[in-house]
């Protein structure tokens, strides 16, 4: 029932295309542009590629925001996000969040989903393009990425306890609490900026923790 009525949401969202021409990705794209690909079987026995079209930033709350895609390199639809398009045995499903995409994916009538391809000039491309020439050090980034959001999740967390310990009421039931560590207002703002860098990464990568990267959010 939630998943028919999640569909029929979706549903309203979508506005025809008016058959514009996709645009080639651009180099001075990559800080707000994302495109991605997604080939399926074509009626003639040829295939259909779909294209996902969306600019990373945009405010999901607003009627403007929208992810766009294209057929055969026609614009076929249109949709707020997050963006559910119904295409030949599944959907297209497009999520943003703060820092990037959060979820590009073709998820069939089974329930299997799979990432779409990224352009080779899109910042997520370059990013995949790296993970298959360089697959040690895009491992190692990857792992320094999720190091420095669980080390701020720690940091975040230990703060907060810290305040909220001092309330009388809580301190008077769970006692005092005092947080291992007080960096300075120069650590905080670099690991503030240093966090912000890592979600960033993981975005290019479509990888999302509600825990991890929205405390960078």
């Amino acid at each position: 029932m939630f998943k028919e009525t999640r569909s029929r949401r979706a549903a309203r969202r979508i506005t025809p295309g008016d058959g514009r021409p996709l645009k080639r990705f651009r180099w001075w794209q990559l800080p707000y542009r994302s495109l991605f690909y997604l080939p399926l079987p074509g009626g003639d026995g040829g295939k259909a590629v779909y294209a996902v079209d969306v600019r990373r930033g945009q405010d999901q709350t607003s009627s403007k925001a929208g992810a766009d895609l294209y057929l055969d390199g026609r614009h076929h639809a249109r949709s707020m996000l997050p963006a559910a398009f119904p295409v030949p045995g599944g959907t297209v499903e497009v999520r943003l969040s703060n820092f990037g995409l959060r979820r590009c994916h073709y998820v069939t009538a089974g329930g299997t989903a799979h990432l779409l391809v990224p352009d080779r000039d899109s910042a997520e491309g370059r990013r995949a393009h790296l993970d298959r020439a360089h697959p040690a050090l895009s491992r190692w980034i990857g792992t320094v990425s999720l190091t420095v959001l669980v080390v701020a999740l720690v940091m975040l967390g230990t703060q907060l306890a810290e305040q909220v310990a001092e309330v009388p009421a809580v301190a008077a039931r769970v006692g005092a609490f005092t947080a291992p560590f007080h960096p300075p207002a120069w650590c905080n703002v670099a690991l503030t900026l240093v966090t912000l860098a890592a979600s960033t990464e993981r975005a290019l990568r479509l990888r999302y923790s509600r825990l991890l990267d929205g405390v960078a959010g």
